[in-house]
């Protein structure tokens, strides 16, 4: 290959981005594991339940609302973790977004969350954990809105490059996923007047769900940096 294409190729592929997922919570059901075959491979799909509480200042009640994410595992991990777990046990994962969607689902239904660490406990209720962290791209122009109960909000795109091992071809590829992202409040002021297609970011939030059909999966923001692109 010339000198000038594997520069050029160099140049057209993307710098390998941080996605990181961390969720505690309960199993919603017990896991159906099944087996791959050449090279026979344990695989199965959890949901895994998160819950947080917030104080309503309009009625000085907490709320409370519940999360479901759909999380793969696969190989060894399910074995180690998952072959003796039941509904309603403790699950603490570690993983990062894919594109793929549910097997046993309609396209109307979140992408998964590819989990590379699992840790099960007897099930009990536990104070949910539901992080991500990860740098990426904005792919769309920050639009700063005004809801109803005149609170800002700032939506945009982003798409995160992520550097992953792939277990069945046993090679690291880059997978590049795009999600929408929510900031409020002094966030969505920051994201609105510093940011631009093509920045980079680097953010801390948590996975949420949009409420119709679709159930989109976005990431609501607490905290965000923006790097301007070069």
């Amino acid at each position: 290959m010339p000198l000038s294409d594997v520069v050029q190729k160099h140049l057209n592929t993307p710098s390998p981005q941080l996605c990181a997922v961390t969720l505690l919570g309960n199993l919603v059901a017990t896991p159906d594991i099944r087996y791959r075959a050449n090279p026979a491979t344990a695989v199965t799909e959890i949901v895994v339940a998160t819950s947080s509480k917030w104080l309503d200042k309009n009625t000085n009640k907490y709320k409370e609302w519940t999360s479901y994410h759909p999380i793969k595992v696969e190989g060894e991990l399910v074995e180690q973790a998952l072959l003796h777990a039941n509904k309603g046990d403790i699950v603490l994962l570690h993983g990062y977004l894919s594109n793929i969607k549910p097997s046993d689902k309609s396209e109307n239904h979140p992408s998964i969350v590819h989990a590379n660490f699992v840790q099960k406990f007897t099930k009990g209720y536990t104070q949910a954990i539901n992080q991500i962290n990860c740098s990426a791209q904005l792919t769309s122009t920050p639009k700063l809105m005004l809801t109803e109960h005149n609170k800002n909000i700032c939506q945009a795109t982003i798409v995160i490059n992520q550097h992953v091992y792939n277990t069945d071809k046993q090679m690291w590829q880059i997978i590049s996923v795009s999600r929408a992202i929510h900031a409020w409040g002094k966030q969505a002021l920051y994201l609105a007047e510093n940011g631009d297609m093509g920045d980079e970011l680097m953010l801390e939030g948590k996975l949420s769900y949009a409420s119709s059909a679709n159930k989109e999966q976005f990431i609501e923001v607490n905290n965000i940096r923006v790097f301007k692109k070069a």
